[in-house]
């Protein structure tokens, strides 16, 4: 199946309504220092349409975490569920900060197989986040 054309003015206004920060991993592109890429909620390949209800941005490592994915085992119980929508789900009714704003912790089975599924606290991430909150831009205060 062919993608629809995601136009400039649908890419603006999805990094607007997103606040210009991965929806998972809560990273703004003015501190990574690359444009995010516009992750389709329900992907392509499980029917999902390229249209503004179903995009949202996401960090190059957040969307390759998701893939194709809609759904992972929660790591407590084991039992599949739903991942994270940050279009239609607010981040702090499934996650919260630890350990002074570096680590993502899941509240929710949600929440708790998108931090797994999607590698929310990947090295490399807890890495920058201690740089972050060292200079005081991290965690986000929303």
């Amino acid at each position: 199946m062919k993608r629809a054309r995601i136009t400039a003015a649908l890419r603006h206004r999805v990094a607007e309504q997103a606040r210009h920060r991965c929806g998972y991993c809560l990273s703004p592109e003015w501190i990574i220092g690359a444009v995010m890429e516009l992750d389709h909620i329900v992907p392509v390949s499980h029917g999902g349409r390229t249209i503004e209800d179903n995009l949202w941005l996401a960090c190059s490592a957040c969307n390759d975490h998701k893939h194709d994915r809609l759904e992972a085992p929660d790591p407590e119980t084991g039992d599949s569920v739903h991942l994270f929508d940050p279009r239609r789900q607010s981040w702090s009714d499934h996650f919260c900060w630890s350990d002074a704003g570096i680590l993502v912790v899941g509240l929710t089975p949600t929440g708790r197989a998108t931090v797994q599924a999607l590698r929310l606290n990947r090295p490399e991430l807890v890495v920058a986040r201690r740089a972050w909150v060292e200079v005081g831009w991290h965690p986000p205060k929303d």
